[in-house]
């Protein structure tokens, strides 16, 4: 498949956000955060429409992804200032979860260098069967790994973006663009009929003049 007008490098980044994001969806299964499962699950699927739309050339898949990548750059400032407790947030509340559960980022306990202890409460009535989880000789706070896994994220989409705009742009120039085959070769796509009638009318003129300069 033959890569032009920075196709492949679209494709790359693509394939790129489509790794990080699995990864990330993994460890969100696995803190229950169902806020960020759905986002993942959704930007998934819109990356591998705007992967399938660069491959086949179908702009309006191009454009769905390039909306969905603004909105995926909002959505993970979001979650840099829900970690960081900008403006009121708490990174204790249950809002990532939908109140459903009092899970915490997967990281918070499993973080480099974490060491997870287990204290029972037989002494508290009623708490018998319960036992307190404390975790400590965390190398990196839970928040900052979650943090630096969205600044990836907007990292990406951003360069995306900047390479999916000069995508586009490339697309709709005056000049046709071309289409790559299998063998490594781009072709022009076929003409409309207003084309052919145009080239018809040269040709005749080309004609004409030729056999005005034989007769001279």
């Amino acid at each position: 498949m033959g890569c032009c007008t920075g196709r492949c490098t679209l494709i790359f980044l693509c394939a790129l956000q489509l790794l990080a994001a699995l990864e990330r969806q993994v460890f969100d299964f696995l803190g229950y955060q169902w806020a960020p499962i759905l986002a993942n699950f959704l930007h998934i699927i819109i990356v591998i429409l705007g992967l399938f739309g660069t491959i086949q050339y179908r702009p309006r898949y191009i454009v769905v992804y390039a909306i969905w990548t603004a909105i995926w750059v909002t959505w993970n400032i979001f979650i840099i200032c829900f970690y960081l407790e900008v403006g009121g947030l708490s990174k204790d509340s249950e809002l990532l979860t939908f109140n459903i559960s009092r899970h915490q980022s997967w990281w918070s306990e499993n973080g480099p260098g974490c060491v997870r202890k287990e204290a029972s409460m037989s002494g508290i009535k009623g708490l018998d069967s319960h036992s307190y989880v404390s975790v400590i000789g965390c190398a990196l706070e839970y928040r900052y790994i979650e943090v630096m896994h969205s600044s990836f994220q907007i990292l990406i989409a951003l360069i995306s973006l900047v390479d999916l705009i000069h995508f586009l742009s490339t697309m709709s120039m005056k000049n046709p663009p071309t289409f790559c085959s299998s063998r490594h070769t781009c072709r022009l796509p076929p003409p409309s009929p207003q084309q052919k009638k145009m080239l018809n009318i040269n040709l005749n003129l080309q004609t004409v003049l030729i056999n005005l300069k034989l007769h001279i």
